[in-house]
């Protein structure tokens, strides 16, 4: 790792994410200069003058010299940014991305870059906050988190473990899975859970007596809803982007919660406490499991 060096780091993006993989690489003197792209000049300013990005730039110039090349907005602007770099992507620069969905992202690149889709290594990196905005941004948020690997067939092995070497260097664990499997495993873990917390918040925000609802709200509401403070934008470019996987999620959800529905209407409680008891000691289990690799309370 002491050999790591990136002489030129662009994030597209500068978020939560991209702001926290600038601070990361900061921290481990892997990066010489992060330049940052962005719609919102003020928030590039805030950047540049808390220290997260030293340069700002258009996309075009931040491209010239470009060791790396992070692709931390929206997803559902990947299309549109990879098509305005392709023309300007060197030889030997290596672009990869931060995205929650691939299969969409993985299309958009082999559409937008054409025969330059091999410079292309497909990431996502388990990691985030409720918060959003680049003053969000913390340089040990990826410490000890799981970065996801998708790579493509075109690509050089020497671009993928430049890629690994960087989230690494984070101080993240990289895992190698196709782009159909993490999209099908992150609708269930992730894509799910941020639709109902955004789901439950819309329905007591729309009643009638929302007000007093929300006044004697407690942990459990304020637990089960962190994850509705999360950026809006995103969190619809996800859904829209993996809307095939999320849907058989959703039906699978409403399944085991019909169900429920039915043993609450016929008073079982034996029937509600059983499905309670499994999925009470499955939670038990993984937070044990997550404590003891992450070095986390459960």
């Amino acid at each position: 790792m002491s050999d790591l060096h990136f002489s030129r780091v662009v994030i597209v993006g500068v978020g939560l994410i991209g702001g926290s993989l600038a601070l990361s690489l900061k921290r481990a003197g892997v990066v010489g200069t992060v330049v940052g792209v962005g719609r919102s000049a003020a928030s590039l300013e805030k950047a540049k003058a808390l220290g997260v990005i030293d340069e700002i730039a258009s996309l075009e110039d931040a491209a010239r010299g470009a060791s790396m090349i992070v692709l931390c907005a929206p997803v559902a602007q990947n299309f549109a940014l990879l098509h305005a770099l392709e023309p300007h992507l060197q030889p030997g620069t290596i672009v990869t991305d931060a995205g929650s969905t691939k299969s969409d992202v993985i299309v958009a690149a082999k559409t937008a870059l054409g025969d330059k889709v091999a410079q292309f290594v497909p990431a996502h990196p388990i990691a985030g906050r409720e918060l959003n905005g680049v003053e969000a941004a913390l340089d040990d948020l990826y410490l000890g988190k799981k970065v996801v690997l998708c790579p493509l067939q075109e690509n050089a092995r020497a671009d993928v473990a430049a890629v690994r070497a960087m989230w690494e260097a984070a101080g993240a664990h990289c895992h190698v899975m196709s782009a159909v499997q993490h999209d099908a495993v992150f609708a269930s873990v992730s894509h799910l859970p941020h639709l109902l917390s955004y789901a439950l918040v819309a329905q007591v925000a729309n009643a009638e007596d929302a007000a007093l609802k929300l006044d004697f709200a407690g942990g459990g509401f304020r637990d089960f809803t962190r994850i509705a403070a999360s950026s809006p934008e995103m969190w619809r470019d996800i859904c829209v982007a993996n809307k095939e996987a999320l849907l058989r999620e959703i039906s699978t959800y409403e399944a085991v919660l019909a169900h429920l529905k039915t043993q609450i209407k016929n008073g079982d409680g034996d029937a509600l406490e059983r499905v309670f008891a499994r999925a009470s000691a499955a939670r038990l289990k993984w937070g044990a499991a997550r404590a003891a690799t992450t070095n986390v309370e459960p």
